[in-house]
């Protein structure tokens, strides 16, 4: 996925000037600060028609391979986030001040299907640091919780509102 952790600047200036680094499709490096944390976890909020739908925490303990789409599920095949019910938590009655805030954002921005995912520091403070224009909703984490209005649910009944203001 192009992701590496460099534990110094130097590490970073090897890398960029070696034969390994890979220009990524767009011409676009991003270089982020890692954010050490209290536990190895972080949130993602799925947000449909622009609005909240929930959010799951993803256990980080193995890495940041995360993909917890039904769509990965690759039966015997290595998948590198392993098995949805160890990594991945939808919070149920999650409320966080960022809720408001990412609505207004994705509002702003004409963004209507997003994945925004977080972190929280050693100091309680949180940082968004990606957002991901497209869902990962998992019927398997979705049905381990028992949600009432799943991903894919909320989803077609977005694109049924689209079509029907379309007509």
């Amino acid at each position: 996925m192009g992701v590496h952790l460099f534990h110094s600047y130097d590490a970073f200036s090897s890398y960029v000037r070696s034969h390994a680094f890979e220009v990524p499709v767009d011409g676009i490096t991003l270089l982020q600060e890692y954010i050490e944390t209290p536990a190895p976890l972080i949130i993602r909020m799925e947000f449909t028609g622009g609005k909240f739908l929930y959010a799951v925490k993803i256990n980080t303990s193995e890495g940041f391979e995360l993909c917890p789409a039904d769509s990965c599920g690759i039966g015997d095949q290595f998948c590198p986030a392993g098995e949805v019910a160890e990594k991945f938590e939808i919070l149920k009655d999650f409320e966080h001040p960022l809720i408001l805030k990412c609505e207004a954002f994705l509002k702003q921005m004409d963004v209507e299907i997003a994945g925004i995912e977080f972190i929280k520091n050693e100091d309680g403070e949180d940082f968004v640091y990606d957002l991901n224009t497209n869902m990962n909703y998992s019927r398997a984490a979705e049905i381990h919780v028992g949600v009432t209005e799943t991903g894919m649910d909320a989803l077609a009944a977005y694109l049924e509102d689209c079509l029907t203001k379309l007509r």
